[in-house]
């Protein structure tokens, strides 16, 4: 069976920098025995990565959120150190989902689809509606134990409503 694990947003400033939580920082472990499991396994790892501009808080989403955040070629943005050597293939994105992997991972034929990451609430379920969306007849699981949300309230939030939309949460 052909598989992919998507990590979302496992960047310095969503774990310990301007955005961090302690909650992030508790699936740090977890994510990465995922990772390095998936890679013995063969399967393919792709990353997203939040991807802002100098701009930021001029933006839309910057007048949301006025926090700085994953600023292009900043430490904040980068991947954490653990995760470095698995992320061959990343895809930045601008904003919460990114269409260009939801594209990418419907020309590879996947029998299923994993995500985990940050945060459960914005990106992690942005991200997962996008690819129930474009592949509904593919498996989409969340392993809850490898995301986290803004709060904890917020992320069990998010784990209900991909539930609905029938994406399978571990």
């Amino acid at each position: 069976m052909k598989k992919a694990l998507i990590v979302v947003d496992m960047q310095n400033d969503f774990v310990d920098g301007s955005l961090g939580t302690k909650e992030a920082q508790e699936i740090v472990e977890a994510v990465e025995k995922k990772v390095k499991a998936a890679r013995e396994m063969g399967t393919e790892l792709l990353f997203t990565r939040d991807t802002h501009g100098e701009d930021y808080l001029q933006t839309k989403e910057g007048k949301s959120l006025p926090v700085i955040h994953c600023v292009k070629e900043t430490e904040g943005w980068e991947i954490i150190d653990c995760l470095k050597p698995y992320a061959d293939r990343i895809f930045d994105k601008e904003t919460f989902g990114s269409i260009a992997l939801a594209d990418y991972v419907a020309e590879q034929g996947y029998e299923s689809i994993e995500l985990v990451g940050l945060c459960t609430d914005i990106c992690v379920v942005s991200n997962a509606l996008l690819l129930k969306a474009r592949l509904p007849e593919t498996d989409i699981i969340v392993d809850r134990s490898c995301c986290a949300g803004v709060t904890p309230e917020s992320h069990e939030a998010a784990l209900s409503t991909m539930q609905m939309c029938q994406i399978q949460i571990l």
